[in-house]
């Protein structure tokens, strides 16, 4: 039993990493979440569920909380933010999988009629890496994007996901080195900075954090594209997962002509089913439709909060959640305008518009926290980092000299 109380004790300081601390910090709750998939897959099991799930959840706070994954380092504070997602990803998931009464099915793929065969050990692991719920019977009302990779063949596949995860790398780092030449010193770094620059007038200042918050915007699609497109080549290479079980994640967002469309069809849907269940379907019970796309947001933006403390614990909450809100508020908004015929060239501009204007303000939050500094492999690794540096570096000073002109 004691061993059990030592497990389960919350921890009064961070430790570094180790093997032996990454053993009993980050496994156990890891261990418990499998063991939570593998039950809900079980018919008569909910209570054993009950009985795990608040371990579950105190050992998934223990390790967000306790472990130091960034070995001392400021540098690498990314990687204890990463630690809380996964971590909070685990007790989200497991309290869905807790309150489910009945087992989940798997479903057939597109591309056959046969229902698939039961191995409850691959189902667990699929469940548990598959956020989205593709092939699975409680993603109803999931949109996967049309597939853009040649499906003739496994390698083929893979060689074009591969061939586009190398590309979007390339396109992240680009990015990425030019939001910090902005300002090296301040947002560019570690310590964090504002990304308005009170020195230019506000209409040099807020084009000039638009753009930030545009590149922003465009960085964090490719990274996305590619840690998806790289995975994708594993899944299918190493574990010989047909193409149909790795749709696309993502869907040329830039192109949508609707707040709606941007969030249900072109963005990720990594988040779909956990801000639902955390968010939408509580509020919705309470306040009908509005209450469900209100909440989805507000725990969304709740998250994303949450994300930042490990980078910067004094970030601001409001700068997170208000941002997310206001875009539920712009999907209320325009389904009351327009119902759901928003589109054309309209439609885009005022998705854009908005967008850019709550951007701002979720980017800033981000760079005041010092996320935006954080260093990658992706920025040192871009042969054109210095030119794109420089031809930064000149477009600001231009910035500023007309900012400084009469």
């Amino acid at each position: 039993m004691l061993p059990l109380l030592d497990v389960l004790r919350l921890p009064t300081t961070r430790v570094l990493l180790t093997t032996e601390t990454f053993a009993s910090r980050v496994l156990p709750p890891v261990a418990c979440c499998f063991a939570t998939a593998f039950l809900v897959l079980l018919p008569r099991t909910q209570s054993v569920r009950i009985a795990l799930w608040p371990i579950t959840a105190i050992l998934a706070f223990r390790a967000a909380t306790s472990l130091d994954m960034s070995m001392g380092q400021p540098k690498l504070a990314l990687l204890n933010m990463q630690l809380q997602i996964s971590m909070m990803y685990i007790a989200a998931r497991t309290l869905e999988w807790t309150v489910q009464t009945k087992p989940f099915v798997r479903m057939a793929p597109r591309s056959s009629t046969d229902v698939p065969k039961q191995n409850l050990v691959l189902d667990a692991i699929d469940l548990v890496c598959n956020p989205r719920g593709c092939g699975w019977d409680w993603s109803k009302g999931l949109y996967i994007p049309p597939e853009t990779h040649p499906t003739s063949s496994r390698l083929a596949f893979a060689t074009s996901a591969l061939v586009s995860g190398l590309k979007h790398s390339f396109l992240c780092g680009a990015l990425h080195a030019a939001v910090k030449s902005f300002s090296p010193d301040t947002f560019g770094s570690v310590d964090g900075g504002t990304i308005f620059d009170d020195s230019l007038p506000p209409h040099l200042r807020y084009l000039r954090s638009s753009i930030i918050a545009t590149l922003c915007g465009f960085a964090i699609y490719s990274l996305i594209k590619a840690n998806y497109e790289i995975t994708v080549v594993i899944c299918v290479l190493i574990f010989r997962q047909h193409p149909d079980q790795c749709p696309p994640l993502i869907d040329s967002p830039w192109r949508a002509t609707s707040l709606r469309e941007f969030w249900n069809r072109r963005w990720h849907q990594w988040l779909r089913r956990t801000v639902i269940f955390l968010g939408g379907n509580p509020l919705s019970l309470l306040f009908g439709r509005i209450g469900g796309v209100m909440g989805a947001f507000l725990v969304s933006g709740f998250i994303h909060y949450l994300q930042l403390l490990p980078i910067h614990p004094s970030s601001e909450m409001w700068r997170m959640v208000l941002p997310f809100g206001m875009m539920g508020t712009g999907m209320v908004i325009e389904r009351a305008v327009s119902g759901n015929k928003t589109g054309g060239w309209m439609g885009w501009v005022w998705t854009m518009c908005w967008m850019v204007l709550w951007g701002n303000v979720m980017v800033d939050g981000w760079a005041r926290a010092g996320m935006l500094g954080s260093p990658s492999v992706l920025d040192s690794a871009t042969p054109i980092r210095q030119p794109i540096e420089r031809l930064v570096r000149t477009f600001d000073e231009y910035l500023h000299a007309i900012g400084r002109k009469p």
